[in-house]
């Protein structure tokens, strides 16, 4: 010990002082998945009076359940008062890690992470995870690599991120401007210039019960792009399931929608009312193409999927204007209906194909593609993977389908999955992190 001589006395030298070290974590709660590729990562954020943050070290000290993630599947990268953390999983299921911060004179601190891990799936490499919702039900394309995604569940849109797992960057709920208290049940959106077009369900909940919120269909304004995105309410319209059944009883009823939309009909089955799909029609601003999730045509044997024009969608959605309908459009996807329907500015379309039905998740999907012409056919490019949570529900944009090796973005909702293996559907985890649907890259063309 050094000394200082005073006086011809000797005194030691005082230790230095140290406060008690902080640590932050900018998530409790983080999802991952076995075998993912670029997993969410938590920030760690620390310090300590009387020393340097770069002195100081992260780590995890201990894990309730190390079958799903030990203390050996904890990376910490950087240096500073910021630290990355990363967690790789080996096993379904929860556990909780200790976060600790070893600081200077011995001193430590302590946080809880809070850890589930879904099950492996297929084209892991390809795949993403969106956090903070996961009952995914259209996306649309926004640039720079982002996309704006709805959920079925609530009405908030949400910002990701496309290459990246994790929870969303913007957030927009437009509830209260619309003046609707309960679920949208937003289904289908559509792109032209900066307006999105989105449209609710239509269709009756899942006990055959009439909800008028879900009757809506709403615009908003883009302003931006990329990261730097900003969404503003446009016009809105609450009466097109109506002015659909109109239509249909005007024409002698050919595909009941006045009986399938009565008090008690459930929207999914095989002759129910449900839109799922909202997309222009080729060369045009005006005219939407509505797809049917149900039913399949004819109504009561089934076969084909249904698309219905609304030639004048734009003032329909965007001033309140009654719908004026076209000449309905049907089309041979194997079996299956329409569960999105997006198109590139070269009106190539991709249709996202699957059941009727309201629990799906292990029957078939499949990708078509289609020049948007009544009476000519669409034309399988894939079959979408199966026993995987979750259905397909969206497709984010269209590459050129005259490319080979084309690949697209397709996103699932996984609100009835049991992502970790405890009974619990997704839609229904109590920690917002922990929900998410599935982004996937596949390839559409040979």
């Amino acid at each position: 010990m050094l000394a200082l001589a005073v006086m011809g006395l000797n005194y030691p030298a005082q230790a230095a002082s140290y406060g008690t070290p902080t640590i932050g974590l900018s998530a409790s709660y983080l999802s991952g998945a076995v075998g993912a590729t670029g997993d969410p990562v938590v920030t760690v954020t620390v310090g300590q009076s009387g020393a340097d943050a770069s002195a100081l070290t992260v780590a995890a000290s201990a894990s309730s359940k190390s079958s799903v993630a030990g203390t050996g599947d904890v990376s910490v990268s950087g240096s500073g008062s910021t630290r990355q953390l990363e967690v790789a999983a080996h096993g379904r299921g929860y556990t909780d890690l200790t976060i600790k911060v070893n600081g200077l004179g011995g001193k430590t601190a302590a946080k809880t992470l809070h850890y589930a891990a879904s099950a492996a799936v297929q084209n892991a490499a390809d795949t993403r995870y969106f956090t903070g919702s996961s009952d995914a039900s259209a996306a649309v394309d926004v640039g720079g690599g982002y996309v704006v995604v709805a959920d079925d569940e609530s009405n908030t849109l949400r910002m990701y991120d496309r290459s990246a797992s994790g929870a969303p960057v913007k957030t927009w709920d437009f509830s209260s401007q619309l003046g609707v208290s309960k679920e949208i049940d937003i289904e289908g959106a559509a792109r032209v210039g900066n307006t999105i077009y989105w449209t609710g369900s239509l269709g009756n909940n899942k006990d055959g019960e009439y909800k008028a919120d879900r009757n809506t269909v709403f615009t908003t304004t883009v302003t931006g792009s990329g990261a730097s995105t900003q969404l503003a309410l446009g016009g809105s319209y609450k009466k097109l399931r109506d002015d659909l059944v109109a239509w249909d009883h005007a024409n002698g009823d050919r595909y009941g929608f006045t009986a399938t939309t009565a008090s008690g009909q459930v929207p999914k089955q095989i002759d129910g009312f449900n839109v799922e799909g909202l997309e222009f029609a080729p060369g045009s601003t005006s005219t939407a193409y509505i797809g049917f999730r149900a039913p399949l045509v004819p109504p009561k044997t089934g076969g084909k999927a249904l698309i219905v024009p609304v030639t004048n969608f734009d003032k329909v959605a965007g001033s309140g204007a009654k719908a004026v309908m076209g000449t309905p459009i049907e089309l041979d996807l194997g079996g299956l209906s329409i569960r999105d329907i997006r198109k590139n500015a070269a009106d190539q379309y991709l249709i996202v194909a699957g059941s009727w039905a309201a629990d799906d998740n292990s029957d078939p999907y499949a990708v078509y593609s289609w020049d948007g012409v009544a009476g000519h056919a669409p034309v399988k490019r894939a079959d979408l993977p199966t026993g995987d949570p979750g259905g397909w529900e969206a497709v984010v944009d269209v590459p050129d389908l005259n490319r080979t090796g084309a690949r697209a973005q397709f996103i699932t909702d996984d609100g009835s999955a049991d992502l970790y293996g405890d009974g619990i559907e997704a839609k229904d985890l109590t920690h917002p992190e922990w929900k998410k649907s599935r982004a996937t890259w596949f390839t559409v063309t040979n």
